[in-house]
């Protein structure tokens, strides 16, 4: 049975996600919690060995595992393509292809890493249910259910969907005075400008108990708030049946998941991909559609993220700078993107804002769809 995820927002549906820097993988991450179906939670708990004893308070936090996919990075040098992928023929902010015809950069990438974890936590749920797991599969769990959780949230930034120049990570620009990278801008920038330029009446807690369930006490407790009250209860609370919905399955039942080492069975499912014209053959099911949402985002790169000025002539550095900012020498001026033709076009969009909630929203569903009891 597929569960949406339980909350009354799909409860006005019912009944009244380096992607992301640290916080916005948290953030992904709590809003996967508040959506969680409550009978999903204890299992996501054992599995992740992080359970509280404190009352009042949820047994565990995903934010807390948000990050670890990326801590891992330089021990799991294998993982490394998981968290991104990036077509051959695609080249932002003038040609965005996906994958176009000469395919991906590489066979490993987010799609079939997401495919394969979820494959494995679905294989150990089966085998828990059947009495038969040994500490190989709670472990092999373990660290397939932290993948799924970051990889929601990689999936989720449009830059780590496409190729160019390491999806931005080698084009300098300025944000707000302060040379960093384009990739770093979508990564921690705007959201941190986003998270300080909160209102104010969001430092109170909302109505809903659920939502202050489950928050931490952190920083951004009130850009959550924000993001559920104005976004998911409000703005696109009609588009949520449409963001949790996944075209029809076309995905081999018959890859072997079973008898393998981590490395093995993580990256397994990408040799058992068969060619096809469809591109989402292999990865996406009725739950989880990872190509069929990437799919959707990836226009951004070539609508907004990769701006169109880094792709005309390098402007010569003026020697005044009327800001009075201090700025790194070099013989280009890097382009400056917090500018309301920039940062401020992505915040009117609120385009963080539902890149963040899309990612939340449906790993709970994937996280439900998994753990919950199949109750009627």
């Amino acid at each position: 049975m597929r569960f949406l995820p339980h909350l009354i927002f799909l409860g006005t549906l019912v009944s009244s996600a380096l992607a992301w820097d640290e916080a916005g993988h948290e953030i992904v991450a709590t809003i996967a919690q508040i959506h969680l179906h409550p009978s999903a939670l204890p299992t996501i708990c054992s599995i992740l060995n992080d359970t509280s004893p404190s009352p009042g308070k949820p047994l565990c936090h995903l934010a807390s595992v948000a990050t670890w996919a990326d801590s891992v990075r330089l021990e799991k040098r294998w993982s490394a393509p998981l968290h991104f992928v990036g077509a051959v023929d695609d080249h932002p902010s003038k040609t965005c292809l996906f994958p176009g015809k000469q395919g991906w950069e590489q066979n490993r990438n987010i799609l079939n890493g997401m495919r394969n974890v979820t494959n494995l936590l679905g294989d150990f749920v089966k085998k828990q249910r059947g009495g038969i797991i040994v500490r190989e599969d709670m472990e092999l769990a373990n660290e397939a259910l932290k993948f799924l959780i970051h990889f929601l949230g990689d999936l989720h930034q449009p830059l780590h969907l496409t190729g160019r120049n390491r999806g931005g990570n080698d084009v300098k620009v300025l944000f707000n005075g302060n040379q960093t990278n384009l990739h770093k801008v979508w990564d921690k920038f705007l959201v941190e400008k986003a998270i300080r330029t909160t209102p104010p009446k969001y430092n109170y807690p909302l109505a809903d108990k659920r939502v202050e369930y489950s928050l931490r006490g952190t920083y951004y407790d009130r850009y959550i708030r924000q993001i559920v009250a104005e976004g998911i209860l409000d703005s696109w609370k009609h588009e949520i049946p449409d963001w949790l919905s996944c075209p029809r399955p076309k995905i081999s039942k018959d890859a072997p998941l079973a008898q393998m080492t981590e490395r093995q069975s993580i990256l397994s499912w990408a040799q058992w991909l068969v060619p096809d014209n469809d591109p989402s053959k292999g990865t996406d099911d009725a739950v989880l559609c990872p190509y069929t949402w990437a799919k959707k985002i990836h226009p951004l790169n070539c609508e907004l993220a990769w701006p169109k000025e880094l792709d005309q002539e390098p402007r010569q550095r003026s020697v005044e700078i009327e800001t009075g900012r201090m700025f790194p020498r070099s013989d280009f001026e890097e382009l400056e993107l917090d500018t309301p033709k920039y940062a401020g076009v992505i915040a009117e969009r609120k385009l963080v804002e539902m890149m963040l909630a899309q990612g939340g929203v449906r790993l709970a569903n994937a996280l439900n769809s998994l753990f919950a009891e199949d109750v009627v």
